[in-house]
C-alpha cells in the first residue's frame, strides 16, 4: 500500500466491508456505511459512519480493526447513536 494514499483508503475499506458484511448487507438503513473523503488530496479520509443503539461498541470493533491494519484514527460524536470513526494511513 502507497503511504497516505486513495487507494490504501480503498484496500482498508474494502477490508472493513469483508469484516463487517453482515451489518451492510441490509435491504433497509445500514448500521455501518463508508466513504473515502479525498477532497483533502494530501490526507484523504476512510470514513466509517456507525449508527444505530449498538453505535458505541460497534464503533469501538471499528477502532480496533482500522488501528489493527495500521490506520491513525479519531471519532466524531454527533450523539449516542451516531459516531463516525475516521481513518487515514501515512
Amino acid at each position: 500500500m502507497t503511504s497516505g494514499s486513495v487507494d490504501s483508503l480503498e484496500d482498508l475499506a474494502s477490508r472493513v466491508d469483508e469484516e463487517f458484511a453482515s451489518l451492510r448487507q441490509s435491504d433497509e438503513f445500514k448500521t455501518i456505511s463508508l466513504v473515502i473523503d479525498s477532497s483533502s488530496s494530501e490526507h484523504p479520509t476512510l470514513i466509517v459512519h456507525v449508527d444505530g443503539d449498538q453505535a458505541s461498541s460497534l464503533a469501538d470493533r471499528v477502532e480496533a480493526f482500522l488501528s489493527e491494519h495500521g490506520a491513525h484514527v479519531q471519532r466524531e460524536y454527533h450523539s449516542e447513536t451516531d459516531i463516525r470513526v475516521l481513518a487515514t494511513v501515512e
